[in-house]
């Protein structure tokens, strides 16, 4: 299913490593089947499903992707958008992991129960199609 989209597949292949374009892989499948929305290249290396508008305290408008992924360095980063406090039970079940305010960082995905994981981001999704204008 990556072959379809050749931006992605050319972002995940450029990582140069076995493991980490597999673990890639994995998410771009995961959050495929959850959010059935094609994903896009946001800010050069990250890959993004759904799409919602927001508006800021100030006014301005922006759009951002509902859930998405991208490795870094040190971490393979999944984005949790709607953030972390609602699942801390779920979090418990987890695995080992460090959060941001709506990044999720693990080392490996072998790291994680990826059945808990998939149920984070999907209870994410719909939280956020619940407060924000779905595009």
């Amino acid at each position: 299913m990556i072959d379809q989209y050749p931006e992605v597949k050319a972002v995940i292949d450029k990582i140069g490593d076995a493991q980490k374009e597999a673990d890639c892989k994995t998410l771009f499948d995961m959050m495929s089947h959850i959010t059935k929305q094609p994903p896009k290249i946001w800010r050069g290396s990250m890959v993004g499903f759904g799409e919602y508008k927001y508006t800021q305290k100030n006014g301005r408008e922006g759009r951002w992707f509902l859930t998405g992924f991208c490795q870094r360095k040190k971490f393979l980063v999944i984005y949790v958008i709607a953030g972390f406090y609602r699942y801390e039970a779920l979090l418990k079940e987890l695995g080992k992991f460090e959060t941001g305010v709506s990044c999720l960082y693990v080392k490996q995905l072998a790291d994680v129960d990826k059945v808990v994981l998939a149920e984070l981001i999907g209870l994410s999704i719909d939280y956020m199609k619940s407060q924000y204008e779905i595009i």
